[in-house]
């Protein structure tokens, strides 16, 4: 069995390399695979990987967990991804910004990926792609139901987990906080922009993670085909009550 790796918890520590910023709203089922994940990615970097988790209004143990692992903790009530992720980065001390959510996997080799990509220079940072714990008919239509209508209005991106520079992340304002849903495409979409003015290309990290499917096991897998309003909600991205409906609300994960 592979060791456990706590993270840095020193918040003056001024040779941290990657902050990696985890939104958590009663994660207790999910976060601790999560973290666990992470460890084994931070092997080879070895004092330099701090963990920031945003406690939003959580009343489990997901306090606790994270506690556990040494992972810097804060509290966040907003009902607003966008706010709960910005308020990890600001008091982030690693040259480099990692969100991941707290129902995502990394495999091994996402942080070794990062760090290969944005040394080149040619990268502004980028998306990892990969996959949900199991697959159905249901699910895999009621993906490309989503991210057809996503594609055309954000063009060719990779989302998931995000990955860039702290300096280039507060150039562009960090995920934008009008925004109560589909903020990560949007951030994905103006970091790609800013790497173009910038002769740098966004990247992707294949195969680099595994999620989970909540949502599909409490709403089922078909729940977009029968349910075409929330495509349109996410297309919106500004609808409190279908965003309080899929992060906001759900006190039974």
């Amino acid at each position: 069995m592979t060791e456990r790796k706590n993270f840095s918890e020193d918040k003056h520590k001024e040779d941290i390399k990657f902050s990696i910023i985890i939104p958590a709203h009663n994660e207790e089922k999910y976060i601790g695979k999560c973290l666990e994940s992470i460890s084994k990615a931070s092997m080879l970097f070895e004092n330099q990987v701090e963990v920031i988790v945003v406690l939003n209004r959580c009343t489990d143990r997901t306090e606790e967990i994270a506690k556990s692992y040494k992972c810097i903790t804060i509290k966040n009530n907003d009902k607003n991804l966008s706010k709960i992720r910005n308020a990890g980065v600001d008091i982030a001390k690693g040259e480099i910004i990692v969100t991941i959510d707290a129902d995502t996997q990394v495999n091994d080799h996402v942080l070794s990926n990062v760090e290969k990509y944005l040394t080149t220079g040619k990268y502004i940072g980028g998306g990892v792609t990969g996959k949900f714990e199991r697959m159905s008919l249901g699910i895999f239509v009621s993906t490309l139901l989503l991210i057809g209508p996503l594609l055309l209005k954000y063009g060719a991106i990779s989302v998931g987990i995000f990955w860039c520079y702290k300096k280039d992340f507060k150039s562009i304002n960090g995920f934008n906080e009008d925004m109560l849903m589909a903020e990560d495409a949007d951030f994905a979409r103006r970091l790609k922009d800013w790497g173009k003015k910038n002769g740098k290309k966004y990247g992707t990290i294949q195969n680099g993670m595994i999620t989970s499917c909540r949502k599909f096991d409490k709403h089922g897998d078909w729940a977009l085909l029968k349910r075409p309003k929330i495509i349109l909600a996410y297309l919106k991205g500004t609808d409190q009550k279908y965003a309080n409906e899929a992060y906001y609300e759900n006190q039974d994960r």
